[in-house]
């Protein structure tokens, strides 16, 4: 695993939050850190798939 993603965590709030979420479940950091890198692809091809700009608050604007 490339070293730059060791710093995946830190980069993205969403990602922040799986991470911290799994390891508080007791998950090893490296499983947890490879749920953080899926979840990473899941936003970037939700913003390829739909061809608009990534929201960090797109749940609060869609939700009622």
């Amino acid at each position: 695993m490339p070293v730059g993603y060791c710093t995946l965590p830190r980069c993205n709030p969403h990602v922040k939050a799986v991470y911290e979420r799994l390891l508080a479940r007791g998950k090893s950091k490296m499983s947890a850190l490879g749920a953080s890198m899926r979840k990473l692809v899941h936003l970037c091809f939700g913003v390829l798939k739909t061809q608009q700009p990534y929201e960090h608050d797109h749940a609060k604007t869609t939700w009622p």
